[in-house]
């Protein structure tokens, strides 16, 4: 049972609005939070305004947030990225997932030694004009030994004898494949043997093909597709890394901490909706949206500062337990929704209700899913010893 003090329904009301502005984006882009707003449904449910994302994301200078000056950006941190990550779920969590996979390939060109393709492709990428897509679940899975590797480079002959490849292979599911123009990260292994590459792949590279837009239930305008890779002809200036194990170890807590802020955002808006009740409902879940605040709070802080401080590189682990906890704690805020909108919610048109229970469903799939988090705890905790009965597993609250 919660021990958090119940506050006058007129004070919950408030702390929730205010939490609201703060963590939206009425003061800071109160364009692209009303775009959002009007459109959040049609985001959710049809392709008709998925060229447009990006371009908003952009105009608004969401991009930008956490990338140096001197490289075209506005400065700041990534844990500020995760913030605007977090600020758009609160509004839609479709157009999250849109800067998600965006800003997490502007995160790969700043963490590449490739200097030249960094020169070539950010200035489009931050300007919204080109669409950046991680491509990379495939490749988190193979660093923790969940799946092999999906690609393939062989050797060809490079002008000049520079190094050149031909890269086959398919990529299931891709969200950002924006079709005015995309460039995606895909891990490949080589047949010459060595560690795996990661190239960035232009959506009008010879031999790559774009499916039709994957048959998904929500999130529909985010240009998420299937890719396909036949001889795909690249060289030294297409590959972000040439040692993906090592380099994929020092960018995962960008990856996984960017795509947390989905969580924060969406988790934050749902608790901000119980104040639709009325004060009845509000009285009756207050101890609750009370806690979840605080955990929320928390689980913010914890992320950030790990990220920020190179702590989730050495101990990745401890993101995994981050990860998990969130996707508790939106499962609660989304419930916590529900009960407080009552028959209401069940209307369509009346409320983002039901939008948001799809989304919640979401986020235990996204890749790397719960399961997998918790297989590789559990793999983990094996190896050193430490039983699973000995080891306290909630299903929402503060990671430890």
């Amino acid at each position: 049972m919660s021990t958090h003090a119940s506050p006058p329904a007129a004070a919950t009301t408030a702390t929730a609005n205010t939490t609201d502005a703060q963590f939206g984006l009425s003061t800071r882009a109160p364009s692209l939070a009303a775009w959002l707003d009007a459109h959040a449904e049609t985001l959710d449910t049809d392709a008709t305004l998925s060229a447009d994302v990006v371009p908003q994301l952009a105009q608004a200078g969401l991009l930008r947030i956490g990338v140096p000056v001197a490289l075209g950006g506005a400065g700041g941190t990534i844990g500020d990225a995760i913030d605007s990550v977090a600020d758009v779920a609160s509004h839609s969590f479709a157009a999250a997932f849109v800067l998600w996979g965006q800003r997490t390939f502007i995160e790969y060109l700043l963490q590449s030694p490739n200097r030249g393709l960094r020169e070539r492709l950010l200035p489009a990428l931050l300007s919204g004009e080109l669409a950046g897509a991680t491509g990379l679940s495939n490749a988190m899975k193979y660093l923790s030994a969940i799946e092999p590797l999906q690609i393939r480079a062989t050797d060809r002959a490079g002008t000049g004898g520079a190094p050149a490849w031909q890269v086959t292979g398919g990529l299931p599911w891709i969200t950002n494949l924006r079709k005015q123009g995309f460039v995606a990260a895909a891990a490949a292994d080589h047949d010459a043997g060595g560690p795996p590459s990661i190239f960035a792949i232009a959506h009008d590279a010879e031999g790559v093909t774009r499916s039709d837009d994957l048959d998904l239930i929500g999130l529909r305008g985010t240009n998420t597709a299937a890719l396909q890779m036949t001889g795909t002809p690249l060289d030294d200036n297409d590959r972000i890394t040439d040692d993906a194990p090592a380099w994929l170890v020092r960018v995962r807590p960008a990856f996984l901490g960017l795509q947390c802020g989905m969580s924060l955002g969406l988790a934050r808006r749902s608790l901000a909706a119980t104040n639709d009740g009325g004060p009845g409902a509000r009285a009756a879940v207050a101890d609750e949206v009370g806690t979840l605040t605080d955990q929320i709070d928390t689980l913010a802080t914890r992320l950030k500062s790990g990220v920020a401080q190179g702590e989730f590189v050495t101990t990745p682990a401890k993101l995994f337990e981050l990860r998990i906890a969130l996707a508790g704690v939106v499962h609660d805020a989304a419930t916590l929704e529900v009960q407080t909108g009552g028959g209401r919610g069940y209307l369509r048109g009346l409320s983002g209700v039901a939008r948001r229970q799809r989304e919640a469903a979401f986020v235990p799939i996204v890749t790397p899913s719960l399961v997998q988090l918790k297989n590789q705890l559990a793999a983990q905790r094996a190896k050193s010893g430490v039983s699973e009965a000995s080891v306290a597993q909630p299903r929402t609250g503060t990671a430890s």
